[in-house]
């Protein structure tokens, strides 16, 4: 079983290299890991340490990171997965990109009634450097599921970079436009709404949709 673990400590060196120590002592295998530093409220300038820890003395972890002189707070807190779920993305133009959501959206939230839990990330952008730069950070996203690239004109190294996401195993929905990316995602969908539906029922566990028994498919 999966906990989460958030610490707020002192922004201090070697914090983060004590707490992922004290885990490992007790047995406990980090599947996640975030650190930031808190900008507003009342732990402004704080270091914010969240792990998801498989196994190990869980409790004894919690215990023991508590004593340290740098730790601020310490608490148990549901894993990301049981709270935001898997997540589809949606990156091109705004337009384009609130009609793919609108569909989305609408699906997620027929699955999420009944338990589930996936959530749509979007966001409008314009330009090549920009949705390259979007594309090749997807691979690097915790529970990313599905990308939908929706816009008029996508290729180049955009193209590039959708080859290199799918060999992570992530697919790529993309609409019907002009460029090479329709002609390297794993299927090609004329209508937005369509596209983010799909995009929901391929991710989640209860939708009778594949994408890969339709890879290659325009429709």
């Amino acid at each position: 079983m999966i906990r989460g673990l958030q610490i707020i400590a002192e922004n201090r060196v070697g914090v983060l290299r004590d707490v992922t120590a004290k885990v490992a002592e007790h047995g406990g295998n980090i599947t996640y890991a975030q650190s930031f530093i808190i900008e507003y409220g009342e732990y402004r300038n704080k270091a914010l340490i969240y792990l998801e820890i498989e196994g190990g003395d869980f409790d004894r972890i919690i215990d023991e990171i508590r004593e340290f002189p740098t730790t601020v707070e310490v608490t148990e807190e549901k894993p990301f997965e049981k709270v935001f779920g898997k997540r589809i993305l949606i990156f091109g133009g705004g337009a384009l990109v609130s009609q793919v959501a609108l569909g989305a959206v609408t699906e997620a939230d027929r699955h999420n009634l009944r338990g589930e839990r996936i959530s749509v990330d979007t966001m409008p952008l314009v330009g090549e450097d920009e949705l390259v730069d979007a594309v090749r950070a997807v691979s690097r996203l915790h529970r990313a599921e599905v990308l939908v690239l929706a816009g008029g004109l996508m290729g180049g190294r955009i193209a590039d970079e959708v080859k290199k996401l799918r060999k992570t195993g992530i697919p790529v929905i993309s609409l019907n436009m002009f460029g090479s990316v329709p002609k390297v995602s794993d299927i090609v969908v004329t209508d937005p709404v369509m596209a983010g539906t799909l995009a929901v029922m391929h991710a989640s566990e209860k939708a009778q949709f594949d994408i890969t028994k339709v890879k290659g498919r325009k429709i």
